[in-house]
């Protein structure tokens, strides 16, 4: 591992491959999800302050594996005296509503190789928010991921229908296509 890590300008996708490189290092496996999934893929236009992670392992291990870089448990979260953002641990399985997740994506980053949602497991992750909670930001961050990723939106359209929310599938339809449709249109000055 890297030593010498700048932990007050360390951005999320940094952070997590340290995360993951300590863990493996200490035969942890731990898959990122949540709202740090929609800043990585949203290119940091929506901001999360934690990492939220699922993993098998026993809290215990975990947390002498993230003292070793500095982290320590305070509450439910683990924090560092120099890093804005927190670690949080998240119920297994990975699921999002009814669906269990077998694929996800890696990232690798200076300080290692890190597991996280697809894109599309990100956008049913925020698209679940809206759909049980009427949570606009989770609309609308599914909505900024599909801005700048594609998308099988059949395939979000079977899963939302399965989950028994086809008609809030059409509003965030609606909504994505209109933002589609404001970028693609030339902002007129005089």
């Amino acid at each position: 591992m890297k030593k010498n890590v700048n932990f007050k300008d360390i951005d999320t996708k940094d952070l997590a491959g340290l995360i993951c490189q300590n863990f493996k290092e200490d035969g942890i496996e731990a898959i990122l999800v949540g709202g740090s999934c929609v800043t990585i893929y949203s290119n940091n236009r929506y901001m999360s302050a934690d990492l939220d992670y699922v993993t098998y392992e026993e809290l215990k291990k975990v947390e002498r594996s993230l003292k070793k870089i500095g982290f320590v448990k305070n509450g439910k979260y683990f924090e560092h005296p120099d890093c804005a953002l927190y670690i949080d641990f998240l119920t297994e399985p990975v699921a999002i509503g009814n669906e269990i997740i077998k694929e996800f994506e890696e990232i690798k980053t200076k300080y290692g190789v890190f597991k996280l949602l697809t894109v599309a497991g990100c956008v049913k992750d925020r698209l679940f928010s809206f759909y049980h909670w009427d949570d606009r930001q989770g609309l609308n961050q599914a909505v900024e991921v599909c801005l700048d990723h594609s998308i099988d939106m059949k395939r979000i359209l079977e899963w939302s229908k399965k989950e028994g929310f086809e008609q809030k599938f059409m509003l965030f339809d609606k909504e994505l296509k209109k933002r589609k449709k404001e970028l693609r249109e030339p902002a007129y000055t005089r």
